[in-house]
């Protein structure tokens, strides 16, 4: 790429079609889901991560599927960071979030990993917690020492509709943060006034 990176986009998952649809790897739909919104397919040349770039508001984005473990997704991270000098503050990780229902998606910038492993590995090879988490909600409709084959699980099929629905606010919401910047994305998508309507009727040029 010959042409300056602005932003790098990452979704987390898990390599492998056991986990391709696995609520671990909504980070891996999102990713998806807006290469296929720009056509750009999604290719590896990179030992530690699959890529895509396309434009947004007329910047360069590169966006990455690590083909490493969840737990271990901070160091191809590192890599696409190192290897097109992207800074941290540029950096948007997309992750699966027990506390939210399905359907939610939050933006947030900084702050501690929120017991989420591959968080946890990004800020560890980052050695930095300064860049943008956009969580997506799974439930967490499991009991005490369930975590792990909950995420790990499908969405049922009453989930469906809604995980959908969610995929393709995370699309907005990436466009949206680079098209209109950090304070104004977090208010909007937080306060899910994005998908408000009244609001979206005046707003179509943001997205």
């Amino acid at each position: 790429m010959a042409d300056k990176v602005e932003w790098l986009i990452a979704g987390l998952g898990n390599p492998g079609k056991v986990y391709a649809r696995n609520r671990h790897n909504i980070g891996w739909m999102a990713v998806s889901a807006i290469c296929n919104k720009f056509k750009k397919p999604i290719i590896q040349m990179y030992p530690k991560f699959y890529h895509a770039s396309f434009r947004i508001n007329n910047e360069l984005i590169l966006v990455i599927l690590p083909v490493i473990y969840m737990n271990n997704s901070g160091e191809a991270v590192l890599a696409a960071k190192d290897t097109f000098d992207i800074p941290s503050e540029k950096i948007l990780i997309i992750c699966d979030e027990i506390n939210f229902p399905p359907g939610k998606v939050h933006l947030k910038f900084g702050g501690s990993d929120g017991g989420h492993n591959g968080v946890a590995s990004v800020i560890e090879n980052l050695h930095t917690s300064d860049f943008f988490r956009l969580r997506c909600g799974i439930g967490k409709n499991f009991l005490t020492g369930g975590m792990v084959d909950y995420v790990l699980s499908d969405f049922n099929k009453d989930e469906l509709e809604e995980r959908d629905k969610m995929i393709n606010k995370t699309v907005d919401s990436i466009e949206y943060l680079i098209r209109n910047g950090k304070t104004k994305a977090m208010t909007d998508i937080n306060s899910e006034i994005l998908w408000v309507k009244d609001f979206n009727d005046g707003h179509n040029d943001n997205l």
